[in-house]
């Protein structure tokens, strides 16, 4: 695989990041709102724009809304499709 078709990874920060910072949430809000396991390191990546596989992308999603009183969804949150 050369450079031209390899997958970009770093996409830049998403709209969740923003949207934690309006609601007052840091990523121990949604670690500890997640209704199964994830990490800081998961919230982290997902703010600063790595692309997450969908179901990494799904927990943060859940554990967003859950912590937010929200019900959106991937596609309000990140700006890319896994």
């Amino acid at each position: 695989m050369n450079d031209t078709d390899a997958i970009e990874r770093n996409l830049g920060p998403q709209p969740i990041a923003a949207k934690m910072a309006e609601a007052g949430l840091k990523a121990a809000n949604l670690v500890a709102a997640a209704p199964g396991c994830i990490t800081f390191k998961m919230v982290t990546r997902a703010c600063k724009g790595r692309r997450l596989t969908r179901n990494t992308q799904q927990k943060v999603v859940t554990a967003y809304n859950r912590a937010a009183g929200a019900s959106l969804s991937a596609a309000d949150l990140f700006t890319y499709e896994a």
